[in-house]
């Protein structure tokens, strides 16, 4: 088969890859701009007079704008203390000897093995007995649970890339150990805490069922408040499109941001 064939075949199957994710995406965005009549009208509208009412709708509601702001609170918080508690701890976990680590890294992988729903119950009754239930910390806390294991195991591949002759060199010229950590690995490291934080944020940010459980109407997120659109009357589909595409607009500008530092995270971290 001739080279530019492949490469013909090799594009429509990446376009056609790319078109299957943004497609939900689009229709998602395009129905948030719709009337129900045209959401609702065969063979759909792609030609259609947006309106803004749904958007609307969504914002003179007060509480979901209340709901929206817990979410970005609290996928901030989360994803900052893991950050903050991973970073060193992949970092200890490569550069110092100690027993058993590998051990160590593998139990704290073990914890994102559990079914969130076989866990739910006694997270529930923990978090009554120190009445953590609807509260900001509560959330937090769980949510730093499944993020630290997957920084932890990202960082330490990051750093294991990154060579310790840097560092020495960094003492050799009298900086202390912390000083050089936070100098020149850091610095170095910038890619990788870029894609473990947009991670770390997005499994916060599209984290559901822990949400609907341990949280009421003080600390409820903006996944949980989209479903006060769904009523008894029926589903107002313009407003939970609206509202879906408010959820999703933070991690996708924050995705673009830090796109060139996801891309080095990724790749380089698994390569030494």
């Amino acid at each position: 088969m001739p080279r530019k064939f492949q490469d013909v075949i090799f594009n429509i199957l990446l376009w056609a890859m790319i078109a299957a994710f943004v497609f939900p995406i689009l229709w998602l965005v395009m129905t948030s701009l719709k009337t129900r009549v045209d959401a609702f009208s065969l063979p759909p509208k792609f030609i259609f007079t947006p309106t803004y009412t749904n958007y609307s709708k969504v914002l003179e509601d007060g509480s979901f704008l209340h709901y929206y702001f817990n979410s970005v609170k609290v996928g901030f918080l989360s994803t900052l203390f893991s950050l903050l508690i991973g970073i060193p701890a992949a970092y200890a976990l490569v550069r110092f000897p100690m027993r058993k680590k590998e051990d160590f890294a593998f139990w704290v992988l073990s914890t994102r093995m559990a079914p969130p729903i076989m866990v739910i119950l006694p997270f529930y009754l923990v978090f009554k007995q120190f009445n953590l239930l609807d509260t900001t910390l509560g959330l937090v806390l769980i949510y730093m649970t499944f993020s630290l294991s997957f920084i932890l195991w990202m960082m330490r591949s990051y750093f294991e890339s990154i060579s310790v002759d840097l560092e020495d060199a960094a003492r050799i010229d009298g900086v202390s150990r912390l000083m050089a950590f936070i100098k020149v690995t850091i610095p170095l490291s910038a890619p990788g805490i870029a894609a473990a934080s947009i991670f770390s944020f997005i499994m916060s940010w599209n984290e559901f069922l822990y949400s609907l459980i341990l949280t009421g109407d003080k600390t409820k997120t903006a996944t949980v408040a989209i479903t006060s659109f769904i009523t008894f009357e029926g589903i107002r589909w313009g407003e939970v499109a609206a509202a879906g595409t408010m959820v999703i607009l933070p991690v996708i500008i924050f995705g673009i941001c830090i796109q060139k530092y996801l891309v080095q995270g990724m790749t380089m971290g698994g390569v030494k």
